[in-house]
């Protein structure tokens, strides 16, 4: 249709919002609230634009444009009401952006500047000062600096179902808020961290453990081993100022070594681990006429989702730990045991793209190596230890490497350290949805038939869409299959189960969008244009690498005929295996 942007004529697609007409045509309208495929919810008032006729300013992200439609998105009336809707919002901000997380990376502090707002001009409406929630393990909730534009509410309740958080009070005690103010760690919050990357304020940050990572590394008695996810090598140089989805992997390798870590390892090597028992454990259950479909069970944040909401359902999930607690329980044990340190003096540090890994790895029954332990060196129940130490999100491995001045851009291209840093092509679709999936039935296809694939890319497991599915056919026996991303698509698959009509023998389920490239930790702006750039990157990798099945892995056979021995055997069981519990809503 045609409208007037600015005195300009134009042809713009009918149906589309004047934010969105704007936008595809070149003229930018500063926006807060709003996010796209996330939130419109029109709150902030930053998006105002004059339309002739109108008898009041427009807010351009929920108002469709019309034939003839004559706007303008920079009079002085439009100027003067974005700039004073950012100075009310700023009244009740504590207004401390030099200690704040997201400083340099916060939308209101950059309409701040953008509108040239240079005082405070409102006083506090807002008469009570609110708490800081620390409840969770995995995030930190700060409602001082929260706008209540909503975002954090609509990717909870419309991308994930969950409902963790949402509106509460009228006027000036509107908040948001969990259930009875009871705090995310104690509500039904699956730890994912999709409000903290929607967030435009530093309302809702990870839970830092940058002080305790650095605490470790400066002990002379400690030796920090650090393992890496598939999705932190297309992620951290965006955090470090390069372009979208750069695949660093030896630069990042390069940095962790300057960091002063011991070891530099790689998730992947337990990514190809996982699938050896996931994949033995698909083919026993189909053998042995085991609970299916199987379904996934390697992110953390889609493991809590089912153990409060579809608990009837837990039989279903593979019983694999996650790729970065096996590497945990591993390196506790059988690294410890090949290099004779003492298990009590190594620290594991995980670099993740996700905020529930850092829930994960403080899950009680998350201490297999202790296990293992115990009666050999006859530890007591004080000396308990996690086979995760910590976790840092891909946002905090940056913060430590611009803490320490590391010129990343320019670092040269280092190896991973052996014998946990080798790893397949397999292992790097991991940080992709459906990279799980298409790396299982890479090693399940030859293990099930004996035969060779003649070709290992499962190209209907990859994109973006919610919900994928093929048929598989393993040398005459045919198999359904399903992938899903976000929390979403996941319930549609778990409703399909409870009711009996699911025709899938194999499921994946990651709890982000995009999988783990768009995990909950990774930097912001994450959104699906950057998450299909990081998916390219991560699918490059593979294609690249020299060996691309997880059972081809060297090092993974070296493990098992040195000391797991076999697939599913009694130390994998104890070291690589655990259970779930049911959860209250």
């Amino acid at each position: 249709m045609k409208i007037t942007i600015n005195n300009q004529s134009l042809e713009v697609q009918e149906g589309l919002t004047i934010l969105e007409a704007c936008k595809s045509v070149g003229f930018k309208i500063s926006t807060l609230c709003y996010l796209q495929d996330v939130s419109s919810n029109a709150s902030c008032g930053v998006c105002v634009v004059e339309v002739k006729g109108a008898k009041s300013l427009l807010r351009s992200c929920i108002t469709k444009v019309s034939e003839g439609m004559e706007i303008t998105t920079n009079s002085q009336r439009v100027m003067e009401a974005r700039k004073m809707n950012v100075e009310l919002l700023l009244a009740n901000h504590p207004q401390d952006c030099l200690i704040c997380d997201r400083n340099q990376n916060c939308e209101l502090q950059e309409l701040t500047f953008t509108f040239g707002i240079n005082e405070k001009r409102f006083v506090r409406t807002r008469k009570t000062y609110l708490e800081i929630d620390n409840s969770s393990l995995s995030l930190t909730r700060d409602p001082e600096k929260c706008i209540l534009c909503g975002r954090c509410v609509a990717v909870c309740s419309d991308m994930q179902t969950v409902k963790a958080i949402d509106f509460s009070g009228r006027g000036l005690k509107s908040k948001i808020s969990t259930y009875l103010d009871q705090g995310l760690g104690v509500v039904a919050c699956t730890n994912c961290g999709q409000c903290a990357l929607v967030c435009p304020t530093g309302a809702i940050t990870e839970k830092s453990s940058v002080a305790e990572v650095w605490e470790a590394i400066q002990n002379p008695e400690k030796v920090v081993l650090v393992q890496t996810a598939p999705a932190i090598r297309v992620g951290i140089g965006e955090a470090m100022g390069m372009p979208y989805g750069s695949l660093v992997t030896g630069k990042m390798v390069a940095g962790l070594r300057r960091l002063g870590f011991s070891k530099i390892f790689d998730t992947n090597f337990a990514a190809d681990l996982t699938i050896i028992e996931e994949g033995n454990e698909l083919l026993n259950r189909i053998k042995n006429g085991g609970t299916l479909p199987m379904i996934t069970s390697c992110s953390p944040g889609w493991i809590k989702f089912i153990e409060h909401f579809f608990p009837s359902a837990l039989e279903h999930l593979s019983s694999c730990k996650s790729p970065q607690q096996m590497f945990g329980a591993i390196a506790k044990t059988y690294y410890a045991e090949k290099t004779g340190i003492d298990p009590r003096n190594i620290v594991v540090v995980s670099v993740m793209p996700c905020t529930a890994k850092k829930y994960e790895a403080k899950r009680p029954e998350m201490d297999g190596a202790f296990g293992y332990w115990k009666e050999k060196m006859n530890l007591s129940e004080n000396e308990r230890f996690y086979d995760v130490d910590a976790v840092l999100t891909t946002r905090e491995l940056a913060r430590m490497l611009k803490e320490t001045g590391i010129d990343f851009t320019h670092l040269p291209e280092e190896q991973f350290d052996n014998p946990l840093g080798e790893s397949t092509g397999a292992a790097v679709i991991f940080g992709a949805t459906g990279g799980v999936m298409e790396a299982a039935l890479r090693t399940a296809y030859e293990v099930f038939t004996g035969k060779t694939l003649a070709n290992i890319n499962f190209t209907a497991m990859r994109g973006l869409a919610g919900i994928k599915e093929a048929e598989i056919d393993l040398d005459g026996t045919k198999i359904k299959v399903a992938v899903a991303h976000t929390l979403k698509n996941a319930r549609i698959l778990l409703e399909q189960i409870e009711n009996g009509t699911s025709p899938y023998t194999f499921i994946e389920v990651m709890t982000c969008p995009g999988g783990c490239l768009g995990g909950g930790g990774q930097p912001i702006p994450t959104n699906y244009e950057i998450r299909k750039i990081r998916a390219e990157s991560i699918y490059y990798e593979d294609a690249h690498k020299g060996l691309r099945k997880s059972h081809e892995n060297p090092e993974i056979l070296a493990l098992y005929n040195d000391f797991l021995k076999e697939p599913l055997g009694e130390k994998s069981h104890h070291l690589l295996h655990t259970t779930y519990v049911e959860r209250g809503i």
